[in-house]
């Protein structure tokens, strides 16, 4: 089998590469921050790699699941980089694994890149939550020629409940972007609302009471309003640092493609206030408290 290298072993990476060494497959980790889940994995057969260049020298296949595009260009260049780790070792073949929210720019150029060298790099960022990663129920969304896919749609499935093969490399962030933009945008609507509604007398219970199950409810309103109602931190756990992140990757998605996008700029610079002031490490429900008390209201 394979050998499957991992870095990013955050909320998501590191059900993904629980669920991968479950699969069967000899797994090297990357640690970083946290020690917590590579004690873990290491504990249930995992090795450690000491740097990004062993994972290139060592694996077949590596998984990055990290904040976005610099962190990904950061283990993948340099002295002590995958790339650089592969070539040294002599490779002939590689697949980097993108499952981060990064830029569609950036990805098609390092895989442009990677290509010369005899390596293959594809984008697969994910839907869902921490929840389904651990349980191995993520959705895929992969931008990939259909030969790499093929390669390594089985170790993808030891963590999806679905792969969807939206185009070429980078199409897989393109649609991450667009996804994450429709959730963020209603974040940032949801926050306003419920603030004029305060305003003008109307609670989040009466609120809740016309939207929860009519055409404007979904998933991502249930998560916004346990917080809203239950104060569930837990509910949805995206940080506002990581919504400003995505929401100005997809404005500047946006200019590349000479798109006029107010609506795109209007909810990023939203978020960017909310990380501005210090809020960055809340999650994205709570944006309603932060917008709320700049009207000095609560909505608790």
């Amino acid at each position: 089998m394979p050998t499957i290298g991992f870095a990013g072993l955050g909320l998501m990476g590191a059900g993904i590469a629980g669920n991968i060494l479950k699969g069967g497959y000899p797994l090297e980790v990357l640690a970083h921050r946290n020690r917590q889940p590579i004690d873990d994995l290491v504990a249930k057969g995992a090795t450690e790699a000491r740097d990004a260049a062993q994972l290139g020298a060592d694996c077949d296949i590596v998984f990055l699941c990290v904040t976005g595009a610099p962190q990904v260009e950061a283990l993948i260049e340099g002295e002590a980089g995958i790339r650089a780790g592969a070539k040294r070792a002599g490779r002939d073949a590689l697949v980097i694994i993108d499952c981060s929210t990064s830029e569609p720019t950036v990805t098609r150029r390092l895989a442009e890149s990677l290509a010369a060298e005899g390596f293959d790099l594809i984008d697969a960022p994910l839907g869902g939550t921490p929840t389904q990663a651990t349980a191995g129920e993520l959705q895929a969304i992969v931008g990939a020629d259909d030969g790499v896919l093929e390669r390594v749609r089985p170790v993808l499935e030891t963590w999806t409940s679905k792969i969807i093969h939206v185009g070429p490399v980078g199409a897989g962030h393109t649609m991450k972007l667009l996804n994450n933009f429709l959730a963020m945008g209603y974040g940032a609507i949801f926050a306003e609302a419920l603030t004029i509604g305060a305003k003008a007398g109307i609670t989040p219970q009466t609120f809740d009471s016309v939207i929860r199950g009519s055409r404007m409810d979904s998933g991502f309103y249930r998560t916004f309003f346990q917080y809203v109602l239950e104060r569930d931190r837990d509910a949805h756990r995206f940080t506002l640092t990581n919504a400003h992140k995505d929401t100005r990757y997809l404005a500047s998605l946006a200019e590349a493609m000479n798109v006029e996008a107010g609506v795109a700029k209007a909810v990023r610079d939203l978020y960017a206030s909310a990380e501005s002031q210090g809020d960055g490490e809340k999650f994205v429900p709570e944006l309603s408290d932060i917008v709320a008390s700049r009207h000095h209201l609560s909505l608790a």
